[in-house]
């Protein structure tokens, strides 16, 4: 690496597929130095592989955001291999039914939910944020523009959602995934907050209804397409918004 112009250090976490990749293929075509976090090894090697196949440079990290361990060991590794990290993409989220659509997710439903499937989602896509941003903070910290975007979902706003009339009223009430991504909403919101005097952006991206595995491939925007706002929030100049709720269309309502 070129001492006078260094590549920045993007860490994506559930980087092997879906957004987490394609964020990883628009990263590495910018130029950026991009870490693969993934809880299977072996799929995050294959990742970085093609990134680096495709002429990025790109590692895989172990990283589950359900064990700590596994964070501050990724944690550790940056620190010793770049010193430093400049975008955190907490990507890693789950849907906690592998339901073939949205509407079927009937084990969902708040007056029938099993409190072990609410506690799991919650514990990937809420709790698992928190123990990545604060073992990445040290590192966040020694970039001269560091970012941080967490990738929610237009399900996620209280607006949008209790709108009888709206674009989420088809669908059954969910009181697992999308009090989740509320919930990361609220948190996105704090940790800007705190962290807006250091200089350093925290924001939720909002992909849109994006071709997955997590909605059986039913979705109707590519990955690349979903992928876009997470990378403008990433590569947001020093004048950019903080605390925000944005699609690729521009903010969402809360």
């Amino acid at each position: 690496m070129n001492e006078s112009t260094p590549q920045k250090v993007a860490m994506i976490t559930g980087a092997n597929k879906g957004i987490g990749r394609a964020t990883a293929e628009q990263f590495a075509t910018l130029g950026m130095t991009v870490l693969v976090g993934a809880r299977d090894m072996r799929r995050g090697e294959e990742t970085a592989a093609a990134l680096r196949a495709a002429g990025g440079d790109a590692h895989a990290v172990t990283l589950d955001v359900t064990d700590p361990a596994t964070v501050r060991e990724a944690a550790r590794w940056i620190e010793e291999r770049f010193g430093h990290l400049d975008v955190l993409v907490n990507n890693a989220g789950i849907t906690g039914s592998g339901q073939v659509s949205p509407e079927d997710a009937y084990d969902q439903v708040p007056s029938a939910i099993d409190l072990d499937l609410v506690r799991g989602v919650f514990e990937t896509n809420v709790f698992g944020v928190i123990v990545v941003i604060n073992a990445m903070l040290p590192l966040l910290r020694r970039s001269p523009a560091p970012r941080i975007v967490n990738v929610s979902s237009h399900a996620g706003s209280l607006t949008l959602t209790s709108d009888p009339n709206g674009p989420f009223a088809a669908l059954l009430p969910s009181a697992a995934y999308t009090p989740s991504k509320t919930a990361l909403n609220a948190l996105t919101v704090q940790y800007a907050n705190e962290l807006r005097k250091d200089g350093i952006l925290v924001n939720a991206a909002a992909p849109g209804y994006v071709d997955t595995d997590s909605n059986n491939h039913t979705g109707h925007l590519t990955p690349a397409q979903g992928a876009a706002v997470v990378v403008r929030l990433a590569t947001l100049g020093v004048d950019g918004p903080t605390a925000g709720f944005l699609s690729e269309d521009g903010p969402l309502p809360w």
